[in-house]
């Protein structure tokens, strides 16, 4: 099972970097605005957010139900290329890779906990890393036209299709009774303090995800640099992702404090020093803090707090990556398109926020200990 796991990761990230690096730089090349572009993509976090409410009310996230996304997945990624040059078809495309990709990770993560364990996680999770690495190694070298990055997409989802299937018709039984038969009791709001935490996290991560290879571009940094510039921050996460196991025997709460506020320094360098590479590179370096410890910390923090292991992966990865992901994305297309130089100044703010946030749930929990 762990090879099926590196496998899944693998292919499922490199699906995310071809989407955040080279889409928007491909939509940008062919017409599109920035508030279209943030609109496209927040198209899909939106759905990731929407999605999980419907297994609130009792619907399990089931095997039956994790085919039919990948099936939604693979149809979703061959629209792409029919739909590249119109705005409402690429949005629909987009909509139902959204889907797709928020019902198939959270049911990979709670099999991956279950058969490897928090502290052995990272290094399955890593080959996630490897795949988005090379996939944006290779693909720069022959981004030659559009196409040929919605055809990068496009292998890239069969092959997640692939082994999320595999490993979907190999999962256990002890994974597939791992939640209790209704969500009814299943209650964010008691934390809201750690869900506004996340959400505000991912929320500052708009600007990054959506915006940084245009942001440096336009500052004249060359293209091929600037993938330099991303994979040296999935190299640092790959690093941390090895050897993070003991870290995540700490205090949880405790980790996603600190990563926050490193977060926070990351955006202010890249707003006060858009040119100067050596920054670029130490802003990037604290990828391994804001992106693999954070997102380690926080699944497993919810994996242990909640009974309901699947709801909870859903909803963490729905309001942190979809909710956040849907308004970090249409707040920073719009920014931009007003304020460019202030992009990563408000990205700042927002990360800062999701410190204070954090920590007043880390004191709320001590209180009423």
């Amino acid at each position: 099972m762990p090879v099926l796991l590196a496998l899944f990761y693998f292919f499922y990230f490199a699906i995310i970097a071809v989407h955040i690096i080279f889409l928007p730089k491909v939509l940008s090349g062919i017409g599109y605005t920035p508030s279209e572009i943030g609109i496209i993509f927040a198209a899909a976090p939106l759905v990731r957010f929407m999605v999980p409410f419907a297994f609130i009310k009792g619907v399990q996230l089931n095997r039956n139900v994790f085919n039919t996304a990948l099936v939604l997945l693979a149809l979703s990624a061959l629209a792409f290329y029919p739909a590249l040059e119109s705005f409402y078809a690429l949005l629909c495309a987009n909509i139902g890779l959204g889907i797709g990709l928020s019902l198939i990770l959270p049911f990979i993560e709670v099999i991956a906990l279950e058969q490897v364990g928090k502290e052995r996680y990272g290094k399955v999770r890593l080959y996630g890393s490897v795949g988005f690495i090379m996939v944006s190694l290779v693909l720069v070298e022959f981004l030659n036209t559009p196409q040929t990055a919605i055809l990068y997409l496009i292998a890239m989802v069969m092959a997640t299709a692939l082994f999320g299937y595999i490993i979907a018709a190999h999962q256990t039984a002890t994974v597939n009774n791992n939640d209790t038969p209704s969500g009814s009791s299943f209650n964010i709001l008691r934390r809201w303090r750690l869900w506004s935490g996340l959400l505000l996290m991912q929320i500052s991560f708009g600007a990054f995800y959506n915006f940084f290879t245009i942001y440096e571009t336009a500052q004249g940094i060359s293209l091929d640099m600037t993938v330099y510039l991303w994979s040296f921050g999935v190299i640092v996460e790959i690093i941390m992702l090895y050897f993070q196991g003991p870290l995540l025997r700490k205090n949880l709460l405790g980790i996603l404090q600190f990563t926050t506020l490193f977060t926070t320094i990351r955006w202010l360098l890249l707003f006060l020093y858009p040119t100067n590479l050596a920054l670029l590179f130490v802003s990037q370096s604290i990828h391994a803090l804001s992106f693999a410890l954070f997102h380690s910390a926080a699944i497993s923090y919810l994996f242990t707090l909640y009974t309901q292991k699947k709801l909870a992966q859903q909803f963490f990865f729905g309001i942190s990556y979809g909710l956040g992901g849907f308004i970090g994305a249409i707040g920073a297309g719009y920014i931009y398109e007003l304020w460019p130089s202030e992009l990563f100044a408000v990205a700042a703010g927002v990360a800062f926020c999701s410190f204070a946030l954090l920590r007043s749930s880390a004191n709320k929990e001590v209180s009423s200990q």
